[in-house]
């Protein structure tokens, strides 16, 4: 059963956004699976350089659409993006010191910024990039 179902109330009106939103809740169910089969450590070998690869790219994205159309609240969004990513540098260096406890946590934490975030802080870029063109 999947930890997190990608359905359209998460998009945020951006097709290449939506598409990378979708590939994280999939690496996020591909992780939960494997954890629910206690394989989570093989798994992860795989999917952990592809999500910190998802992390990097949608970020530069968002950041990028956001600055050419000038968004007004790109300073605030930004800051939220690297709160994010310090939290998956320290699950990535758990990881890489063989702490198979912080699955449960890394898969609880992706989750709930995934839903959050997602209807939450990036909706409120939906409607301007929209307005300029971003779709």
């Amino acid at each position: 059963m999947a930890l997190l179902k990608w359905t359209k109330k998460y998009s945020v009106g951006v097709k290449i956004l939506d598409e990378q939103h979708a590939e994280f809740v999939k690496c996020l169910n591909q992780l939960h699976a494997a954890m629910m089969k206690g394989d989570a450590q093989s798994v992860a070998r795989e999917i952990e350089p592809q999500m910190m690869n998802l992390t990097i790219n949608h970020f530069s994205t968002e950041e990028r659409l956001m600055d050419e159309t000038i968004f007004p609240g790109l300073a605030e969004h930004r800051a939220e993006h690297l709160v994010l990513a310090a939290k998956v540098e320290e699950f990535v260096a758990r990881y890489k010191q063989g702490d198979q406890s912080m699955y449960p946590e890394l898969l609880r934490f992706v989750g709930n910024w995934l839903h959050n975030h997602t209807l939450t802080v990036d909706k409120q870029y939906t409607k301007w990039l929209n307005e300029h063109g971003v779709r």
